[in-house]
């Protein structure tokens, strides 16, 4: 029996005397005891019967949880925080204070321990080790193996763990006639696998059945002395005569019971739950061959149990993930679309780049590695997510890393994963972009820029579908689509020794070229657009389109940033712009609008067309001359004619 007495806070002289297992505190008002002051958390603490002893336990509250001991007749105060340093848990003495909060506001708790004289007196009592899936008892009695054939069925053909304890429910009526009442409490699953399973608290009743009652019952008491002895000392318990021999334990007299079982469900070391079978309504008392029978069940319904709670950790773990999955398949795509998830479009109507959707086309439903290959900037990203977007493996993640973001160590990690402790820092086991990527397509951007010796076992997962974490002793097999970026020439890192020779050639097999947009001049005014509506509707700010002549000066300006440098010039546009005008040519950077300048210092006199044409060619090669100080080899290479054929034009124009 716990007793515990408000001695500050608002509600200051409440008193709660319970024998309950669980009492919860907090400012919830479900809790048992609920509290309004300001420092309490809506779930703040737990009182929790361990079966040896009362424990208190701070739930992560905001303002923390502090017991005081001592500090009465002279002896010296001991304050006691629960916190991480004691495992969020402390055993409680007679006397203790438990301070909700801290300072002056903190809400005081004092805690009296009654003892409730719970010991168990019983007639019989099986050991887990002692318990065997068969005896002779039940080897004699044909009728008995009968109902254990039948309840052995019913339960293997259990869909989930509701449907595993019903069955055993169930079984448990069959097998012991004089049963009246079954109950069946299992460990919570964020008690299971912590390693207290010594204690009682953390338990929950999951199904109550009541004989000749269709259905669930309403909440049946648990015997705490006969249920405390089962999970204690880890063995089946019966106790004849309840109250005469158990002891008149408020729970036993509030139900009742004459007759009590105790049959654990275990799994190695942990006890997974308990079955109690209670006898109301007869002077009949369970026996030890009653005891047989229920060891001979509990000793199978502990493994269905134990898997049955593995399933359904398994399908939550799934289900996460699956949504996780979704989530990260939906972010990527959104990322990747300017914030609207639709399918990937590559935005160009050229002929180069006509001639790259085609290629795309023929190969996105193979399995063979695709390297794209272009400058800084030319969307290489977007054309290596439309690989996957347009192929099976849609349904499945893209994953991308810039091989050039990381140093060694880390971009093999990475990549491969590490075991824990592989190397320093290695606190926990790590997956690896192959194995999340499983299914689906792994982007390698810059890959000339990783290191020689990652790119032998990149290779290796090209030759053998097998990847090795830092640190393991075995292979994964994995199934990646590999596609492959970089704005270098391979044949010229192979020649200088920089890049594997059999690698460049295994990630080779279908090269793709993404032009630069001084190329496709033609699909300026398309991305300009493009981005000009998505930037309009993200900043919330309409624009009208861009001008004639500042389209003309874009068109006209080499863009060696490509469509990045475009993205950008665009955005800022659409900060500077007036809502609802138009781009104009004095908004464009100055980079830009050289190209004005330029035109205008080109710009010939009106004349015959032979003669404008002499002024444009009589410039081209005065610049060209100008850039490269005066050096007609040099130059002549520039316009692409021979040396001979400047001096003549040179001569022509009386510039020699």
């Amino acid at each position: 029996m716990l007793v515990v007495e408000i001695t500050r806070g608002a509600r200051a002289g409440f008193k709660l005397e319970s024998s309950a297992d669980t009492i919860r505190v907090g400012r919830a008002t479900d809790n048992d005891i609920a509290l309004a002051d300001e420092l309490v958390s809506s779930d703040h603490a737990r009182l929790l019967y361990s079966g040896e002893r009362y424990v208190v336990r701070d739930m992560r509250s905001t303002n923390g949880t502090t017991v005081v001991r001592g500090g009465r007749d002279g002896a010296a105060e001991e304050r006691i925080p629960v916190d991480d340093a004691v495992g969020r848990e402390v055993a409680l003495e007679s006397g203790d204070v438990i301070e909700l909060g801290a300072g002056d506001r903190a809400v005081a708790m004092t805690v009296t321990i009654a003892d409730d004289a719970d010991d168990a007196r019983v007639v019989a009592v099986r050991r887990i080790e002692e318990l065997s899936p068969a005896s002779v008892h039940v080897e004699r009695d044909t009728s008995i193996l009968a109902k254990l054939y039948a309840a052995q069925k019913k339960i293997g053909a259990a869909g989930d763990l509701n449907e595993v304890l019903v069955a055993v429910a169930d079984a448990a009526f069959d097998l012991v006639a004089r049963a009246t009442h079954v109950t069946i409490v299992l460990r919570d699953d964020d008690e299971e696998g912590t390693g207290r399973s010594t204690g009682v608290s953390g338990y929950v009743p999951i199904v109550t059945r009541v004989r000749g009652q269709a259905g669930p019952s309403g909440p049946i008491p648990i015997t705490r002395s006969v249920f405390r002895k089962v999970v204690t000392e880890r063995a089946a318990v019966v106790a004849a005569d309840a109250p005469k021999e158990v002891g008149q334990t408020e729970s036993l007299m509030g139900a009742s019971i004459r007759s009590t079982m105790g049959v654990p469900f275990w799994k190695g070391e942990e006890i997974l739950g308990v079955l109690q079978m209670d006898n109301r309504e007869s002077a009949g008392v369970f026996t030890s061959a009653d005891l047989e029978v229920m060891a001979v069940l509990a000793y199978h319904a502990s493994l269905a149990v134990a898997n049955a709670r593995l399933v359904k950790r398994l399908r939550a773990a799934e289900d996460r993930l699956k949504k996780e999955n979704a989530f990260l398949k939906g972010r990527e795509e959104t990322r990747r679309t300017g914030g609207r998830a639709v399918t990937q479009e590559i935005i160009g109507n050229s002929s180069v780049m006509r001639s790259l959707n085609d290629q795309l086309a023929k190969v996105v439903d193979t399995r063979v590695t695709v390297l794209i290959e272009g400058e800084t900037g030319t969307g290489k990203e977007l054309v290596a997510s439309s690989v996957h977007y347009r192929s099976r493996r849609r349904d499945k993640l893209f994953v991308g890393q810039n091989c050039a973001a990381m140093p060694e160590q880390l971009l093999e990690s990475e990549l491969f994963g590490h075991k824990k402790g592989a190397f320093t820092g290695a606190h926990e086991e790590k997956k690896g972009l192959f194995e999340i990527a499983d299914g689906g397509t792994l982007f390698l951007d810059e890959v000339t820029e990783m290191p020689l010796s990652l790119q032998s076992k990149l290779l290796r997962v090209l030759q053998e579908g097998e990847v090795r974490p830092v640190g393991a002793t075995v292979e994964k097999r994995v199934n990646v689509r590999i596609v492959a970026a970089t704005n270098r020439n391979l044949e010229k890192e192979v020649a200088e020794g920089r890049f594997r020779e059999d690698l460049y050639y295994r990630l080779k097999v279908f090269p793709i070229r993404v032009p630069p947009l001084r190329e496709r001049r033609e699909d300026v005014p398309l991305i300009g657009e493009y981005f000009l509506k998505r930037y309009s509707a993200e900043m919330g700010k309409p624009a009208a389109g861009f001008s004639q002549q500042a389209m003309e000066l874009m068109q006209t300006y080499d863009w060696p940033g490509n469509v990045r440098e475009l993205q950008n010039e665009v955005q800022r546009l659409v900060i500077q712009i007036e809502p609802g005008a138009f781009v104009t040519p004095d908004l464009l950077s100055a980079r830009i609008r050289q190209v004005e300048g330029v035109v205008e210092r080109v710009r010939p006199t009106k004349g015959t067309l032979k003669e404008m044409m002499d002024q444009l060619e009589r410039w081209l090669l005065i610049e060209a001359l100008r850039e490269h100080d005066n050096n007609k080899t040099a130059a002549s290479k520039t316009l692409g004619i021979t040396r001979e054929g400047l001096h003549k034009k040179l001569r022509a124009f009386g510039l020699s």
